[in-house]
């Protein structure tokens, strides 16, 4: 993402493990190399994530060492020249899951906090 000046370390994490889902999110579709994954989170969000190669391949690199993905240098169909396509593993399906609900949760709890319903007001 892009950057934001100082963050706390809460709000890094935040922003870290959000990223690690829409990545994961976005292999649910099949197999995909840096580039694809940065260019879909950055056109389905109508360019509000602008997808860094400094925050996007650190993340790629933390999901493949946890094991949620695996990559592998592959020649690209439409090109002929190499790329290092991730794929999600059964394990980063589970984990995805995880993070969906863990973020419902989240995001339904802010929206309490922002836009309480009517009853809760009197």
């Amino acid at each position: 993402m892009s950057s934001m000046g100082k963050q706390t370390p809460q709000r890094a994490n935040l922003l870290q493990g959000t990223l690690d889902m829409l990545i994961l999110r976005t292999l649910l579709y099949g197999p995909a190399h840096g580039h694809q994954i940065g260019k879909h989170i950055q056109r389905t969000t109508n360019d509000f994530l602008q997808m860094q190669h400094g925050s996007l391949y650190p993340a790629l690199h933390r999901l493949e060492q946890r094991g949620w993905v695996t990559a592998k240098w592959e020649v690209a169909p439409d090109r002929n020249r190499e790329f290092k396509y991730y794929r999600l593993t059964d394990k980063g399906r589970k984990q995805l899951v995880v993070e969906e609900s863990q973020w419902k949760r989240m995001a339904e709890a802010v929206a309490r906090v922002m836009w309480p319903a009517a009853e809760e007001m009197r």
